[in-house]
C-alpha cells in the first residue's frame, strides 16, 4: 500500500507532470513571469468554467477576500456576519480593514451558517454576510441571498474550500458556489480542490462596475500605468502558478469526483456506527465536493481516536479545534459562550481523514478498518 498522506500532491503531479513542466517552461522561455498570458488565458477558462462574467486573478484567497470587502466600499466600523466555525482568514481580513466582525454559530447538519444566527444578528450597521462554503459543502445560498436581499446588504462568497460544486435553487436551476452573491473569492493553495504549485486567489462578480474597481484594487489602484485612481494593493497571481492551474482546471470536475467516490466508500463504512456521523452525501447534486472529509465522534473520545490513527500512520486533523470566538486576537465581550452551542460542540467532536484525488480502494479500507477496530 502507498504511504498514506493528507493530501497527496506528489502522485497527482506525477500524472500531470509532461503537461504542466510544458507549461511552466513556456513562461520561463518567455520571461512573462506577471500578468502573462498564462494569466490571462486561466482568467478567460475560469470565467467559463463558472459561468460569471469576471475573474479577477490575486495573489492568495485571503487577499480575496480583502480586496473584495475593499471593493465593496466597506467603512471601518461597518459590521459584517460571518460564521464562527471556520478558518480564521475569514474575520482576519475583516478585522484588518477595521470592519466589525460578527461572528454567529452554524448549523449542526452541513457545519455552515446559521441562518437563524444570521437574521439574530442583523443591526442597522450590518452591511455584509460572508457565507463559508466549509469543507467543500455549499451554503444555503438561496436563503441567504433572501435574507440579504430583505436587509439590503452584501453577499460576500468565502468560496476557499468548494470550487466546483454546484448549489441547486428550489427551481432546480444550479450555479457555482461563488458565483451566487454579489462577489466570490477563494483560494488556489496546493491543498485545495483546484490548487498551484505556490499562493494563488481569485475574486469572481458578474457586476461590471465592481469587477473594474477590483482589478484596479489587486495593481497598486492603477488602470493606467502610475496613474493611482483608488487606494490598491499588490496582489497578482503570477504566470508560473497560473500555468500550473490552466493544467488543472480541466481536471477539476474528475478530481470533485474522485473525492465524492472516496467519500461515499468512507460513509458506506461507517454507515449506522453508534459513535460516528459522517457527511450526508446526496447521489442526486454535486453541493459538496469534499475538500475535507470530517467526521463527528460521539460518546466517544475524538483525541484517542485520533492519537490511535497516528500510531497507525493515518494522517488525520481536526478542523477547527478553537472557534473563532474564542481566539485571542477575536475575543470581544459581546460573545457569550451560550450563543455558539453548535460549534462549541463540532471542535470537540470533529476529526477529519486523509481526502485527495488519489485515495485508491485500499487505502480507504485500511483507513475505514483502522476507525472501526478503535471502537471494539
Amino acid at each position: 500500500m502507498r504511504k498514506l498522506q493528507m493530501v497527496d500532491l506528489k502522485s497527482q503531479y506525477e500524472k500531470i507532470k509532461s503537461t504542466v513542466d510544458a507549461s511552466i517552461q513556456e513562461v520561463l522561455d518567455t520571461n512573462t513571469y506577471i500578468n502573462g498570458p498564462k494569466v490571462h488565458e486561466f482568467q478567460k477558462s475560469l470565467e467559463d468554467y463558472l459561468g460569471v462574467k469576471h475573474v479577477i486573478p490575486c495573489a492568495n484567497g485571503t487577499d480575496a477576500l480583502q480586496v473584495a470587502m475593499m471593493g465593496l466600499g466597506l467603512q471601518p466600523g461597518d459590521e459584517v456576519i460571518t460564521a464562527d466555525f471556520t478558518f480564521a482568514a475569514t474575520v482576519e481580513v475583516i478585522a484588518l480593514l477595521q470592519l466589525v466582525p460578527v461572528l454567529v454559530d452554524v448549523d449542526m447538519v452541513n457545519m455552515n451558517i446559521s441562518l437563524d444566527g444570521i437574521r439574530k444578528a442583523i443591526t442597522p450597521k450590518t452591511k455584509a454576510i460572508v457565507p463559508v462554503h466549509l469543507f467543500g459543502r455549499a451554503a444555503n445560498m438561496e436563503a441567504i441571498m433572501q435574507i440579504a436581499k430583505e436587509h439590503n446588504l452584501y453577499v460576500i462568497e468565502d468560496n476557499a474550500q468548494a470550487i466546483g460544486a454546484n448549489y441547486r435553487f428550489s427551481d432546480g436551476t444550479k450555479k457555482k458556489a461563488g458565483t451566487i452573491g454579489h462577489v466570490g473569492a477563494t483560494s488556489f493553495f496546493p491543498s485545495k480542490n483546484l490548487g498551484c504549485y505556490g499562493d494563488g486567489g481569485a475574486i469572481f462578480t458578474n457586476d461590471d462596475a465592481l469587477a473594474h474597481v477590483i482589478r484596479g484594487i489587486v495593481n497598486h489602484g492603477m488602470y493606467v500605468r502610475y496613474h493611482h485612481d483608488v487606494v490598491g494593493v499588490n496582489s497578482r497571481l503570477d504566470s508560473i502558478q497560473a500555468a500550473v492551474l490552466n493544467t488543472k482546471l480541466p481536471l477539476l470536475d474528475s478530481y470533485n469526483a474522485a473525492r465524492q467516490d472516496a467519500a461515499r466508500s468512507y460513509s458506506k463504512a461507517f454507515e449506522g456506527h453508534p459513535h460516528i456521523i459522517a457527511p450526508s452525501i446526496c447521489d442526486s447534486c454535486d453541493c459538496h465536493v469534499f475538500h475535507q472529509y470530517t467526521l463527528r465522534i460521539i460518546d466517544a473520545d475524538r483525541n484517542a481516536l485520533m492519537e490511535y490513527l497516528v500510531e497507525k500512520g493515518i494522517p488525520c486533523a481536526i478542523y477547527y479545534p478553537i472557534p473563532l470566538h474564542s481566539q485571542k486576537a477575536y475575543a470581544d465581550t459581546r460573545y457569550r459562550e451560550e450563543d455558539f452551542p453548535v460549534t462549541n460542540q463540532l471542535v470537540k467532536e470533529v476529526i477529519s481523514l486523509p481526502m485527495h484525488t488519489e485515495l485508491d480502494e485500499e487505502q480507504i479500507k485500511f483507513i475505514t478498518n483502522s476507525v472501526l477496530e478503535f471502537f471494539n
